[in-house]
């Protein structure tokens, strides 16, 4: 089980702050769980679609795209932030 955490303009999208899942055996890198998460259609391809921004996190460091997902990480999707 993972627990994800969505944060502002996805939270919003999604309709859900975080959830926890059971991930299926093809989902391994942090790219193969925002696919998995888009094939779920709706505002769920819109969001994650390739070229959206957004940015991932497993366990508070950011992830690349071959980032590791493994039982029991929290993983957050979230929009790139800017400062000034």
């Amino acid at each position: 089980m993972i627990t994800l955490l969505y944060f502002a303009r996805l939270r919003e999208a999604f309709g859900v702050a975080s959830e926890t899942l059971e991930l299926p055996d093809s989902v391994k890198t942090s790219k193969d769980l925002t696919d998995w998460l888009q094939a779920r259609g709706g505002e769920w391809a819109v969001e994650l679609a390739p070229g959206r921004a957004f940015r991932v996190a497993v366990n508070q460091e950011m992830a690349g795209l071959e980032t590791l997902v493994r039982d029991g990480d929290e993983i957050a999707i979230f929009p790139p932030v800017t400062g000034g």
